[in-house]
């Protein structure tokens, strides 16, 4: 009787040892949670430095362009009716679009580097023609003899014009003007004075010009003509096109790409004519750096900056992002995402491994493995900023996994022991980067594999005594 109570005892103490053990090793996966977050902020940091490095440069190149334009613009006079006595003229300005217009533009790609850093910089020549019928005043619901015809101009819009290589000219009626900047410094947009003297002067007008500008990271068009078409070409091999609409056909060699868009009015939120400031030709670009967003909770951001100018009509544009295919620190981010995951997962292989060998690790042990694991993150980061994510992620786990392996051997003693948990990671590992590069079918991917690993784990559990 005493030897089955002793028995009984001795059972009931195993039990509460591998519960109490259980319960210290999900503590200790939940502790180190706290360390991947200083990965996180480490992140952050170092791609907040890239884009410092980004801005940098671009102040002094030229930063992202949209061409707006060219665009005719007539003063006129307003009468006000202050109250039924008084009355009092201001001088507006009214707006008209072309009927059509064409570009044809070809990108040279410049990749800038600074330290480690990359910075995708370019050069373009932008070809444009088009035509301009008449100004449709009547739409405007304004007298002929209320403009102000001798002071009509030409307005074309530069995100920055910096860029600029060479003095901008714009063929005109057969004649080549001189465009340059507002006189309002606060204004944006190059000017060129039609000097005409009557709407005859401004009716059936052909123009065109060449565009020879520098500029960073994107190249936009906003189309302003009833029908509007763009070609671009380039000899960039990673384009990403983007703006208000995709390109109509893209083709997408080794040796470049070309795409070619076609707009109608219809399709755009802003008429061919308005009056003062109903629509403004200035440029938004509503982009946020990911550090921002996620550090910030900024999740609204976008849309936000987006409601406050809707009429803009730079939202119209549309044009090509000249695309690094790596970047490391998004990738990284997306990876310690499954922190937990990869951690969880080791320390189950390990739990079952050590116990059908019989030995029993000191949670102490757990916690010097998982530190290994967390570890692996900032090994991707740094190796990432030379080599590019994938092979630093090879590297970086395979010199986690050998890591753990050696300390695991030393623990066990086992070979066998090392071998399975050394392929328990190779599995682990290369399940998270199948998950990383499956973006489509990430989720599906994803519950697939945790449904085969609960499988798996499941029927190891079996050999555990209770």
């Amino acid at each position: 009787m005493e030897e089955l109570t002793e028995s009984t005892t001795g059972n009931n103490l195993n039990k509460s040892r591998w519960i109490i053990k259980g319960a210290i090793i999900a503590g200790i996966a939940l502790l180190l949670m706290i360390p991947t977050l200083y990965v996180k902020e480490l992140i952050f940091e170092r791609q907040e430095r890239q884009q410092e490095v980004t801005k940098e440069i671009n102040g002094k190149w030229a930063g992202r362009q949209n061409i707006i334009g060219p665009v005719m613009a007539i003063p006129y006079w307003k009468t006000n009716a202050a109250d039924t006595n008084k009355k009092s003229v201001t001088k507006q300005i009214a707006y008209f679009l072309p009927d059509n217009i064409e570009v044809n533009a070809t990108i040279n790609p410049k990749e800038k580097h600074r330290g480690i850093f990359k910075v995708m910089l370019y050069d373009t020549k932008a070809a444009i023609t088009g035509f301009f019928k008449e100004p449709a005043i009547q739409k405007l619901n304004i007298s002929a003899d209320k403009f102000i015809w001798s002071e009509a101009f030409l307005l074309l819009s530069i995100a920055d014009n910096k860029g600029l290589n060479e003095q901008l000219t714009i063929n005109w009626k057969g004649s080549a003007i001189e465009m340059i900047p507002q006189p309002d410094g606060e204004k944006e947009g190059m000017i060129a004075l039609l000097k005409a003297t009557s709407i005859e002067d401004l009716k059936n007008i052909s123009f065109s010009t060449t565009i020879d500008i520098n500029g960073s990271e994107q190249f936009l068009l906003t189309p302003v003509g009833k029908s509007t078409i763009v070609n671009i070409s380039s000899s960039w091999k990673h384009p990403s096109f983007s703006g208000n609409m995709l390109p109509q056909t893209t083709s997408i060699f080794d040796s470049g790409f070309k795409a070619t868009w076609k707009s109608m009015a219809h399709t755009r939120n802003f008429p061919q004519q308005w009056v003062d400031e109903a629509y403004s030709l200035s440029h938004i670009f509503p982009i946020l750096s990911l550090a921002e967003d996620v550090r910030n909770n900024r999740r609204n951001a976008v849309s936000e900056t987006t409601v406050a100018y809707t009429k803009n009509i730079s939202d119209a544009a549309f044009g090509v992002d000249l695309f690094i295919p790596v970047n490391g620190y998004q990738k990284t981010l997306r990876t310690i995402k499954y922190s937990l995951l990869c951690i969880l997962l080791t320390f189950a292989a390990f739990f079952l491994i050590e116990t059908a060998n019989k030995k029993s690790a000191h949670p102490f042990q757990y916690g010097l493995i998982g530190l290994a694991l967390i570890l692996f993150y900032t090994l991707l980061l740094s190796i990432s900023e030379y080599t590019g994510f994938n092979t630093a992620y090879i590297i970086a786990s395979v010199a986690t996994i050998s890591l753990i392996a050696w300390f695991v051997k030393s623990i066990l003693s086992s070979g066998r022991a090392t071998t399975i948990l050394s392929f328990s990671l190779v599995l682990i590992y290369s399940y998270v980067f199948s998950l990383l590069q499956l973006q489509d079918y990430s989720l599906l991917f994803g519950s697939i594999g945790l449904f085969v690993t609960l499988g798996v784990v499941m029927q190891f559990s079996k050999k555990l005594k209770w």
